[in-house]
């Protein structure tokens, strides 16, 4: 009898496991599709801030591409292409800065065709809130204060936080975030000027469907 009842409570246990698993994974599959919606409205959002609805008149979100340079952070980056009447006006590049105080701080960087910075915004990061989190729009406009520079070379003295000589602010007690920041747009602006010509020419392959069907 022992036994049996053992047995018994096994089985009702593995089919409450199971049934469990079945309504996880149907949970999983019905909002798969709207996280990713919401996902891209966000992300739409963010874009739209930064590469003004005026300076193009292509789709922006699906003209992406995928490129790799460690100058950008590891892995493949999207990279956003704005055109406008045929002709390049601005793309925009996720970019991480590895050295925030908390750990990496990904970024989206909106550069002009002509070099200059059309803004940037946070996109995610673990800085401490009331320090770091101060790179983030809705806590600070200091992230705005990057549109319309321009880097001139590796070597501009202009590009870190007043502390050491640039013209960035850091934050009250807070100076890592703040230059971690600087020094990821700073790279990405030399990145873009040398390569913008080369996403322009490369194909839209960063969603599935894309790839699918690119030569």
């Amino acid at each position: 009898m022992i036994i049996k009842s053992m047995q018994r409570n096994g089985l009702i246990l593995t089919a409450f496991a199971l049934i469990a698993t079945l309504l996880v994974v149907a949970i999983s599959v019905l909002t798969e599709a709207p996280i990713a919606r919401q996902k891209e409205q966000e992300l739409l959002r963010v874009l739209n801030q930064i590469i003004l609805p005026e300076w193009h008149d292509n789709d922006l979100y699906h003209s992406c591409t995928l490129v790799s340079d460690p100058a950008l952070g590891p892995g493949e980056r999207r990279v956003y292409r704005a055109e406008l009447a045929g002709q390049p006006t601005a793309t925009a590049i996720e970019v991480t800065a590895p050295d925030g105080y908390s750990g990496a701080i990904h970024l989206l960087v909106a550069i002009h065709a002509d070099g200059s910075i059309a803004g940037v915004r946070t996109l995610a990061h673990n800085e401490t809130p009331g320090l770091g989190d101060k790179i983030e729009l809705r806590v600070s406009d200091w992230i705005t204060h990057f549109t319309g520079q321009k880097v001139n070379g590796a070597d501009d003295p202009r590009w870190n936080v007043k502390r050491y000589g640039g013209m960035f602010d850091q934050f009250t007690g807070a100076t890592i975030t703040p230059q971690a920041v600087v020094t990821a747009v700073q790279r990405a602006a030399l990145v873009a000027a040398a390569q913008q010509e080369q996403w322009y020419a490369a194909p839209a392959n960063c969603f599935p469907q894309q790839a699918e069907v690119s030569p």
